[in-house]
């Protein structure tokens, strides 16, 4: 046999009684820093609990809304919705740069229903 050919018994040999896979352990090593970091945040916020702040009439928010879109000014909303364990999400802070009847938009691009906003603050 030529150094240049290979036997493939012994491949076959090597693969059937020398190679033992591990399998799915081999690979635990390959995870990714900002797959990790992403992880660690995600974990991060769901150990972090918001208090909620007090429900405002929908006259209130119209107001501080209205005025913010007028003057241009940032405000920090929390929204009435709940995450999966019970908790506020954080709040959504920007300008208000739009609206129609039913709905804000934030930032020029997020679209908020008034019905959805339970507390509305200028942001510092």
């Amino acid at each position: 046999m030529n150094k240049d050919e290979f036997d493939m018994a012994a491949v076959n040999r090597f693969f059937e009684h020398d190679y033992h896979d591990r399998g799915i352990v081999k690979w635990q090593g390959f995870f990714l820093s900002d797959h990790t970091s992403a992880l660690n945040k995600v974990r991060a916020r769901e150990r972090t609990v918001i208090q909620g702040r007090p429900v405002q009439p929908l006259s209130a928010r119209t107001v501080i809304l209205a005025d913010a879109f007028a003057q241009g000014y940032r405000v920090k909303i929390q929204l009435a919705t709940l995450d999966r364990n019970g908790h506020f999400y954080p709040d959504l802070i920007g300008t208000v740069s739009g609206y129609n009847a039913t709905n804000i938009v934030l930032n020029g691009s997020t679209f908020v229903s008034l019905d959805q906003i339970r507390n509305v603050q200028r942001a510092q």
